[in-house]
């Protein structure tokens, strides 16, 4: 599997672009700000085409690119309890924030609602591109918050990693820590749920790729990570 990723403009939130190879129909997670010329280029370099635009959850720093990603003719998938975001997610963020977003990029931010918004639901299996995403819904930093599972891990891991599949964790884990639930629709009851009931019953050779900062395992994280080893 043929998998690349690179941190967005702001906020350092990763977006992913994954593939059964090179020449291949691929798919896009999480395309947040200013990530449009690097996502040109690394689908130039690979050959890809991409076919769906896979979101883990509704906020703007992953959402931001979604619209000129999809072009019109790709569809938008995201939890049906985050759906109401892709309305406007603007509308969330305090307008210092729009105000930096501005000063970075020389213009004003504005949004456009996905012509094709696809919902879904956890439990689901989507069949894109050559790929199976299982979805778990996770709920506690949004509503809507989700993981994508895959079976298989990237191209170039090394087998010392001792993994064997692949679980997309958006920002409900990250390499010891999780998401904050302080913000609009944050929930940090529903959070401890979703880590005692979704992420603790992983395996540990499930390889971790979250949306901000380095990926880990799932061995790792039920080691060290104070968020798990707390409930």
């Amino acid at each position: 599997m043929l998998a690349v990723s690179f941190p967005a403009a702001a906020f350092g939130t990763n977006c992913y672009v994954m593939a059964t190879g090179r020449g291949q129909e691929c798919v896009v997670v999480d395309p947040g700000i200013g990530v449009e010329e690097q996502l040109r280029e690394v689908l130039q370099e690979f050959g890809l085409k991409p076919a769906a635009v896979l979101l883990t959850h509704g906020h703007i720093d992953h959402v931001y690119s979604v619209t000129p990603v999809c072009g019109g003719q790709i569809g938008a998938y995201i939890h049906t309890d985050d759906r109401y975001r892709l309305r406007d997610p603007l509308t969330s963020v305090g307008p210092q924030i729009i105000g930096m977003f501005e000063q970075q990029f020389g213009s004003r931010a504005t949004w456009t609602e996905p012509s094709d918004v696809v919902e879904v639901v956890g439990g689901q299996q989507l069949e894109i591109a050559g790929m199976r995403f299982g979805i778990r819904h996770a709920p506690g930093h949004t509503e809507g918050s989700v993981m994508f599972a895959l079976d298989g891990i990237p191209d170039g891991v090394p087998a010392e990693a001792e993994v064997t599949t692949t679980m997309l964790t958006g920002d409900v884990l990250f390499a010891g820590s999780i998401g904050r639930t302080d913000l609009p629709g944050g929930d940090h009851a529903a959070m401890e749920r979703s880590l005692r009931e979704v992420v603790l019953p992983l395996t540990d050779d499930t390889l971790l790729l979250p949306g901000h900062g380095p990926g880990s395992t799932m061995a790792r994280e039920r080691a060290t990570n104070p968020y798990l080893q707390n409930l």
